[in-house]
């Protein structure tokens, strides 16, 4: 079974190369530094548990994913429609698209743009390139995903492959609880250019991460999202899940010029909120930190 992966930053790399470790026949489709360098030597695979040189192919076109019986979408969000269209004249009539991303539409957009199902997927992971075609991962990387056709399978090529994954007809509640985590942390790690562990001992940080939570929380139940209402068992979630010295992926992106997914983070919750009339003014703060510094940066 070939399985492409077409945005071969640190998700891609880390479900892709999870799967070829375990003998799957992967390609990773991303930037050409990266490309030239598992071309050269194999993916670098850091972990907790292992450092090794991963035998992948690689390769910088999205043409890369014709032939392939599952498709990993996990570009930026901003790059959703961009990379349907690229892929859409390539892809095997048969082939399961999964959208392993950030946000809560995503899967939607895809369908629309490539008039196929898409299988969604709340991707709880913490890795990061830590070089080209280097690998760093920091911990967890389970998966929720949808119950479409071909989920089944999906779940169980995944779970071989040592990477916990459950089919879920409440995905939708997953991906909300995974936006709120990015809502409330993923900015402010990028703001501030620092990892969680330098962010939760401070306390007006966290009460400002309450906040974020408090509204996200009051978005959700204006539109009927069943999901744990409680802004204190959110942030103890938060609490359990990011590593200390884990960088955010905006924070990632600041690093290296890259434009973040903060519209469709914060973003999101501030426009849902205009829609059901429920304010939503910490967040809308947070979009406009992120807009001016990633002004700063482009004048630079």
């Amino acid at each position: 079974m070939k399985i492409a992966v077409i945005g071969a930053g640190a998700v891609g790399c880390f479900y892709g190369g999870m799967l070829a470790r375990a003998g799957q026949d992967v390609v990773l489709i991303g930037r050409p530094r990266h490309v030239d360098a598992i071309q050269a030597r194999g993916l670098r695979f850091e972990s907790l548990q292992f450092d090794e040189q991963v035998s992948v192919a690689a390769s910088p076109h999205a043409a890369a994913v014709e032939d392939a019986d599952i498709v990993l979408v996990c570009v930026k969000s901003v790059d959703t429609e961009q990379v349907a269209d690229e892929i859409r004249g390539h892809l095997k009539r048969e082939a399961l698209i999964v959208s392993l991303q950030n946000g809560i539409d995503n899967a939607d957009r895809l369908e629309a743009a490539l008039a196929r199902p898409v299988i969604p997927a709340a991707v709880y992971v913490a890795s990061e390139m830590a070089g080209d075609g280097h690998l760093r991962h920091h911990g967890r990387g389970d998966l929720v995903i949808g119950p479409e056709q071909g989920s089944e399978l999906v779940a169980r090529l995944f779970h071989d492959a040592g990477v916990p994954t459950i089919v879920s007809a409440n995905v939708a509640s997953a991906l909300w609880e995974k936006l709120i985590l990015n809502c409330a942390y993923n900015a402010l790690s990028a703001i501030v250019n620092l990892p969680y562990g330098e962010i939760r001992g401070v306390a007006s940080a966290e009460e400002a991460m309450r906040n974020l939570i408090a509204e996200c929380l009051a978005v959700a139940r204006a539109e009927g999202v069943d999901i744990d209402l409680d802004a204190a068992s959110q942030l103890e979630r938060i609490r359990r899940t990011i590593p200390l010295g884990q960088y955010s992926s905006m924070a990632q992106d600041f690093a290296r010029g890259r434009a973040s997914e903060i519209t469709a983070l914060n973003g999101a919750i501030v426009r849902r909120g205009n829609a059901r009339g429920v304010p939503t003014p910490v967040n809308q703060l947070i979009v406009a930190l992120v807009a001016l510094l990633e002004n700063q940066c482009r004048q630079k």
